[in-house]
């Protein structure tokens, strides 16, 4: 793959990867949002209505047509 390169210890095994940013961001995007993800997996989740509520009380999102405040 172009613009990756990979570091390797003094018996050949892999130990590292060198990604060219400038060529390949989408990569890296895509893997930093893998990482995240996996260091917030033991978090406590927000149910999406609560989050909508709080969304809404703020201004930030437009109340659901019909819903009742």
């Amino acid at each position: 793959m172009r613009g990756v390169k990979y570091l390797y210890d003094a018996k050949g095994k892999r130990t590292g990867v060198l990604i060219d940013l400038e060529r390949n961001r989408a990569l890296w995007e895509d893997l930093f949002d893998v990482a995240l993800a996996r260091t917030r997996a033991s978090e406590r989740t927000v149910p999406w209505t609560t989050v909508r509520r709080r969304l809404e009380r703020q201004g930030r999102l437009k109340p659901k047509q019909g819903a009742a405040k």
